[in-house]
């Protein structure tokens, strides 16, 4: 049971950890509080962490329901999170910034970016949206839940030390080094938006048939 319900913790972190990158997202946010205080910037840190872990526990909540009242089969849905999940990827392997230039220039002047654009699109964007939703179908025992949750908590955890510790990593890898990473994680959830694409036609072949 202790070994079960720790698969689920750690593959949570796994799945999340490449389509959420908080290490992509360590750059976006020092050039957002790049005119703030050390204070200020671990406050919209842990606010960051809080509202993803919000925003990623409510869609493993409801990801049954919301599949249920739209009619949508579990099929359908790794699908379309493997076409979004391969967009991310492309756009961080040919570095492409993962906020707009109209998005970016909003964010500076707002008192808070904890939410947006930190928390939604940056880093609980649709790809982990798609893939908690995808993961929620998969959870039939209370146990299964609650290890779903505490790995979603582990990860807010990560992203909170990413972002709060992340200025000495951005400094000692530059900007060639983070891009580096980002292309690796890019090829990685390329992977998993290829195998979510490939488990939906397969499901979806053995029900036609």
């Amino acid at each position: 049971m202790m070994s079960s319900s720790l698969s689920w913790v750690l593959g949570t972190v796994a799945i999340l950890f490449p389509i959420a990158n908080p290490v992509g997202a360590i750059p976006v946010f020092y050039s957002l509080t790049a005119n703030d205080t050390h204070r200020y910037r671990l406050r919209q840190a842990q606010k960051t962490a809080l509202n993803v872990f919000i925003v990623l526990a409510l869609f493993l909540l409801s990801g049954r329901l919301i599949l249920d009242f739209f009619g949508i089969s579990l099929a359908v849905v790794r699908i379309a999170g493997g076409l979004i999940v391969a967009h991310t990827a492309w756009e961080m392997v040919t570095s492409q910034q993962r906020l707009t230039v109209q998005e970016h220039a909003e964010a500076v002047d707002k008192e808070d970016i904890s939410f947006t654009p930190m928390a939604v699109p940056l880093i609980s964007g649709p790809g982990a949206i798609g893939v908690i939703i995808s993961l929620s179908t998969r959870c039939h025992y209370w146990s299964e839940y609650l290890s779903c949750f505490l790995g979603i908590f582990l990860f807010s955890i990560i992203l909170y030390l990413c972002l709060a510790l992340g200025e000495p990593l951005m400094k000692r890898l530059g900007q060639t080094g983070m891009g580096a990473i980002n292309r690796i994680f890019g090829f990685l959830i390329l992977a998993i938006a290829v195998q979510l694409i490939a488990d939906g036609t397969t499901e979806i072949l053995k029900t036609a048939l």
